[in-house]
């Protein structure tokens, strides 16, 4: 147990020191556009436009904005970079919009709850409180499992047979706590700047940066199709 430990330390912080660098860029964008959104009167137009539409269309803009983001966006990456098998074009644009607009509707019911629970005040006892569970009990317990399960599926050829098969104790105990670690590194401070702003804009913000997260693990974790028989 002792080094099953360590090697999860390890990894885990190996996946925090790979990500460091692309975390701080995305760390820098999401920084500017909420000090845009202060300073520059054209941004905040457009800002409060985009917060116009969150609030008209709601669910549906979250699940919308989510899947071309965290979907289509990242689709068009690994399909012109070679990644992705020609005869799984259809079931991975599936997965990627299904599940982004689902994660879409999903995170932005949990903005909701946590703006009722703790109010919208950018102030830091606010902003730790919702940082906190976000990222330490939401992102624990239930978004980071059950995303690792569903891109297990999809590597898996969207078999239930084979992705059983990679079930097991070590993915409970290596996988997904090696995961959580390289990602609380990228999203801890992220999560932190999404709540500075006022409701209607967390979400856009949130796509901005999964964008650009999705596409850095696509490109760091990915090889072209023609090596893996895994894409």
């Amino acid at each position: 147990m002792k080094l099953q430990g360590r090697s999860v330390l390890a990894s885990g912080l190996a996946g925090m020191k790979q990500n460091a660098l692309p975390g701080l860029a995305l760390w820098i964008l999401a920084l500017l556009l909420v000090l845009a959104d202060s300073i520059l009167p054209a941004a905040h137009g457009v800002f409060q436009s985009i917060g116009m539409w969150k609030s008209r269309y709601g669910l549906a803009f979250s699940a919308t904005t989510t899947a071309f983001f965290g979907g289509a966006v990242p689709f068009l990456f690994l399909l012109v970079s070679g990644r992705i098998r020609r005869n799984r074009l259809v079931p991975e644009l599936a997965f990627y919009l299904l599940f982004w607009a689902y994660k879409g509707i999903e995170v932005d019911l949990f903005y909701r709850l946590q703006s009722h629970w703790f109010g919208n005040h950018a102030d830091l006892g606010t902003i730790a409180r919702k940082v906190l569970l976000d990222q330490f009990v939401y992102n624990t317990i239930w978004a980071a499992p059950t995303s690792a399960l569903a891109f297990l599926w999809k590597e898996s050829a969207f078999s239930w047979r084979a992705m059983r098969s990679k079930l097991g104790f070590d993915f409970i105990t290596f996988s997904v706590p090696v995961t959580l670690m390289s990602t609380w590194a990228v999203w801890i401070p992220a999560v932190a700047i999404i709540y500075c702003l006022p409701p209607p804009l967390q979400i856009p913000l949130f796509n901005l940066v999964l964008c650009f997260w999705v596409l850095v693990l696509s490109f760091i974790s990915r090889r072209p199709a023609d090596e893996s028989m895994s894409s």
